[in-house]
Parts: structure tokens; sequence; C-alpha cells
């Protein structure tokens, strides 16, 4: 497997990274991420203008990108910067109107926000078990946990059968609050709310959209992990006791280099699972990629909280807000059990 990328993915990469940097330091993602709306909106703008939401899309349909090498190179910056802008519903909301075949221009400028609501407090992950109804083209039940749902023009939501449907977001009740590690969510309340239906049967799309959620999520994870290793070497690197920088002590290098060894896993199987994206082993090389990162991520977050001591666990210190993020990722798009036991009947199947 080739393992570098395009010269045009390397592009991307700088140029957000490099912007990411300079507009998006760690002190500003503190302040815009737990106030309301949980994010920045002239920042939201400026990264549409960069074309960032066109690497989400597909040549063909008027994006620049749309393979999973793409969406993972995005979202490894995106969490390399901690950034709490809700790209995650717009990648997701761009999947499903592929599949719809629907105008991919608003979302793509930026013009539109749109969040998917996906989830149930009931039902979980289980397509199955979903609970919201849709009757003579209205639509009645509650969504949780709609990430980007608070402040989204446009509500993609997956009823019970299971069916995609569009709904204005403000003919619904959006109660809108912010994630614990930053970054906006909401509950929707839906009673007889008008709705368009996009996709009748929608079991395909929606497990493929939610395919390329957990794949953003891992590739997310991975950048912040590297994040946080770069500054746990800074800090044993510069922290001395006893007259000599601690990092020279051999317990911590060897959980050093540990956690290095755990983070070059990480990055492989997401490339292996954006290498898979179009092809029938996506399902399997995603939930393997989700239940691996998932378990790293929780790793990293309690290594370098551990080896920096107290004042990781500091407001002020980003490691704080890294570990935070790190952790809840695992619990977003299928945790790494839900993804283990998916990869368990994926081998009963044959």
């Amino acid at each position: 497997m080739d393992f570098s990328i395009s010269d045009d993915r390397r592009m991307l990469t700088d140029t957000l990274r490099r912007y990411l940097f300079e507009q998006y330091p760690v002190d500003h993602r503190t302040r815009v991420a737990y106030a309301a709306p949980f994010h920045d909106p002239a920042q939201w703008a400026a990264l549409a203008g960069l074309g960032l939401f066109h690497a989400l899309a597909p040549e063909d349909r008027g994006g620049i990108g749309g393979t999973g090498f793409d969406v993972a190179v995005v979202f490894e910056e995106l969490g390399r910067a901690l950034c709490p802008e809700p790209v995650l519903g717009q990648l997701m909301a761009i999947r499903l109107t592929l599949a719809a075949g629907g105008d991919l221009e608003p979302l793509l400028t930026g013009e539109t926000r749109a969040a998917v609501a996906l989830d149930e407090a009931e039902a979980g992950w289980d397509l199955d078990a979903l609970t919201t109804r849709a009757a003579d083209g209205r639509l009645t039940g509650r969504k949780t946990v709609v990430y980007g749902g608070a402040g989204a023009d446009r509500l993609l939501v997956a009823a019970a059968g299971p069916g995609l449907w569009d709904v204005a977001a403000g003919d619904a009740e959006v109660a809108g609050y912010g994630m614990i590690d930053g970054g906006p969510a909401a509950e929707v309340f839906l009673d007889a709310t008008p709705a368009s239906c996009l996709i009748p049967e929608a079991r395909a799309a929606l497990e493929e959209a939610r395919d390329w959620a957990a794949l953003a999520l891992s590739a997310e994870a991975l950048g912040a992990m590297e994040a946080a290793f770069a500054m746990l070497t800074d800090y044993l690197a510069t922290r001395k006791q006893f007259g000599q920088p601690i990092g020279t002590f051999q317990a911590l290098q060897h959980r050093a280099v540990d956690l290095a060894i755990e983070i070059e896993q990480a990055r492989s199987i997401v490339i292996l699972a954006a290498s898979a994206m179009d092809t029938p082993e996506r399902a399997k090389r995603v939930s393997q990629a989700k239940h691996l990162v998932g378990r790293i991520a929780r790793q990293v977050a309690e290594e370098v909280i551990q080896m920096h001591g107290g004042i990781a666990m500091t407001w002020e210190y980003p490691v704080s807000h890294y570990a935070k993020r790190l952790v809840m990722i695992d619990h977003q798009m299928g945790d790494s059990d839900w993804h283990l036991e998916r990869l368990m009947g994926m081998l009963e199947a044959g």
C-alpha cells in the first residue's frame, strides 16, 4: 500500500494546518467551544471560503475530492487543532445528499449548515430500533445528541423504516447545548413536524454516512493524539526533577515510546480504512479503525495526563482539553465495543 499522500492533498493539509494554527489557536478554541453558539461562525465561513467542504465531495458533484483520504486529511488537521466547528454534520449531510441525488452546492459553499439527526436515547446505534415516525409528510419523535444541531439550517432526520427526511430546523423544536468536550449539539423534538422524504428506504445510505463519520472521527482522533503526544515530549524535555529533565528517566522514556508505537498503529488502520471507503470492505475496515483508535485514544489521554502530572488537569493547559476530546470521540458514531460487536457479526455472517 502507498502510504504517501498526493500533492493536492499535501497542499490541502498544509493550507488547513497553517490556517488553523494562525486563526484557531487553542486559547481561541477554548473561548468559543464552551459558550453559545459553541463554535465560531466567522471561522465556519472562513473555512468554507478555503474550500474545506468541497474537499468532502467528489469532483463529478462539484467537489474537489470526496475520497476516504481527502476526508481523513481534513479531519486529522481539525483534530490536531482541536477545532470545534461542526464539520462532522456537514460531512454526513453531504454523503446523504449524494445518495439522494440532491443539490450539494449550498452545503459545499457553507451557505447551508446541516446536521444529521440519527440517534435516539433508547435506540442506541440500532437503526431498526428507531421510534421517530412519519405520517402524512410529518415526523413525530425525539432525536438526541445531534452533532452540530445547534444553529443548523436543515436537519436530515432518520425515521423508522429506516427512511431519510429533510426538515427545516425552524420547524422543529431544537434545544442546543455544548458538549462536555466543546462544540455544538442539540436535542431535536418533532411533533407532527413538516418534512419531505429524501430516501424512503435509507438503510444503506445511513450506514454509509455513519461509516464516513466514523472514519472522520478516527482521523480526528489521530490528529489530536499526535498533538497531545507532541506536548508530552516537549514537557518531558523541559520539566526538571533532581536537577535533570524528567525525559531522561528510563521509565518515562519507555512509556513514551509505547505511546508512539500505538499512535503509529492508529495511523496505519486509519489509512487502511480510508483506502477501503469505496470498496465492499468499507464497513469492516471502518469498524476495525473505530475500535482500535477508540482504545488507543483512551490510552493516550490517560498516559499524557499521568506523565504530565497535576498541570494536565487544569483548564488553562491544553492537554486537558485534548484528553477530553479523545475520550469522547469513542462515544460518537459507535463506541469501541459496538464496533467490535459489529465486526463479530460480520465474521459470523461469513
